[in-house]
């Protein structure tokens, strides 16, 4: 007869069955970053019981404000009350800038990410998801030769567009210099701002084109940005209209093609439209980096023949906010169109160079487009 090892019968062994099994850890509870108070003041939090020290970077906040810790290791900071807006923000935890690990909204870029915080007005905002008809978002790729690659665009169609056979005007709407073509999107709302404009019947149907406003080697020295400018000047018109013009059932005429940009993309705007008025007849500037007109052939044409640029403008609208750090060149480029007598709509507004600035003209502005 086989033998049973004698452990069988040890009591210890009987013991250690009766035990229950070790219990796994109780999960954390969540970390709700950012909450919004219905006071409209803002808590930020995260959990790092080893981090020592956390901030957050918000220039609509007076800059860096530090967090505090608690025995559990979860850091919090409360701001506000904040006006009802998208803002962007990044934390420095220890040293390091980072989006909020705790909230899955984040805007991209060229240079970093950053976390989005939308605090609710208690009306709709222009901006908001609404009870409307809405268009649609089509992420597509185009062959450029100028640049000689394949780019990405972003194309809202308004909510029309699937039936009939119409065609619509075009805006291209340009980046700033931090964005990718996304950011019109993820934090600027465009599609949206659209789709409430049309439904309220104070925009005219059109498709916006939103494209990449970089080109390689960027950060390059040896490449100028007045030669950065002629290759994506290059590329939207060589490439990207007939990409556009191809694939999408839109008019083909300067009078039904608009272009407009923030920052970065109001200086490519200005350049772009007014330097080809064949192609483009409405132009949209907000706080462009719109640098010396001297250095732009294409401006120092448009401004050489003013008669010529009237006529054939249909609308040059510039919009800057009094505490934005690009104020000065831009009233300077006014106080040049004027001398010229060309004109134009200028709107010196309340603000910086922020977002919420800019999707408050891209509200202005579209309205006043293909009339």
């Amino acid at each position: 007869m086989k033998l049973i090892p004698s452990l069988i019968w040890s009591p210890l062994l009987w013991v250690l069955l009766a035990q229950e099994p070790p219990r796994p850890p109780a999960p954390e509870p969540p970390v709700r970053s950012p909450e919004v108070h219905p006071d409209r003041r803002v808590t930020f939090r995260l959990r790092g019981p080893e981090v020592r020290e956390v901030k957050l970077n918000a220039s609509w906040w007076a800059g860096e404000k530090s967090f505090s810790r608690n025995q559990e290791g979860l850091w919090s900071l409360t701001i506000g009350p904040l006006a009802p807006e998208i803002y962007n923000y990044t934390y420095s935890i220890d040293g390091v800038t980072t989006i909020d690990p705790h909230n899955p909204a984040v805007k991209t870029g060229v240079r970093a990410a950053s976390s989005v915080l939308e605090v609710p007005g208690d009306s709709p905002a222009i901006y908001d998801l609404g009870e409307v008809p809405h268009g649609a978002v089509h992420i597509r790729y185009y062959r450029s030769r100028a640049i000689g690659g394949t780019r990405r665009v972003h194309v809202y169609t308004p909510p029309s567009y699937p039936a009939g056979n119409k065609r619509y005007p075009v805006l291209y709407l340009l980046h700033g210099a931090g964005d990718d073509d996304s950011g019109w999107m993820a934090i600027g709302r465009a599609n949206l701002i659209l789709d409430n404009l049309i439904a309220e019947g104070r925009a005219q149907e059109m498709l916006v084109v939103m494209p990449f406003g970089h080109v390689p080697g960027l950060a390059d020295p040896r490449t100028s940005w007045e030669e950065q400018n002629r290759l994506i000047e290059r590329d939207l018109i060589g490439d990207l209209i007939p990409f556009i013009e191809s694939a999408y059932r839109v008019r083909r005429d300067a009078a039904s093609r608009a272009i407009a940009g923030l920052s970065m993309g109001g200086g490519q705007a200005a350049r772009i439209g007014l330097g080809n008025l064949e192609v483009f007849r409405w132009v949209g500037m907000f706080s462009a980096a719109v640098g010396q007109p001297a250095s732009s052939e294409a401006l120092q044409r448009f401004l050489a023949e003013p008669e010529k640029s009237n006529r054939a403008l249909r609308l040059l609208w510039i919009g800057c906010g009094k505490d934005d750090f690009l104020i000065k060149p831009n009233e300077e480029f006014v106080a040049l169109l004027d001398s010229q007598g060309i004109r134009h709509t200028w709107r010196l507004t309340e603000g910086d160079h922020s977002w919420p600035v800019w999707r408050r003209y891209l509200a202005e502005l579209t309205p006043l487009l293909f009339r």
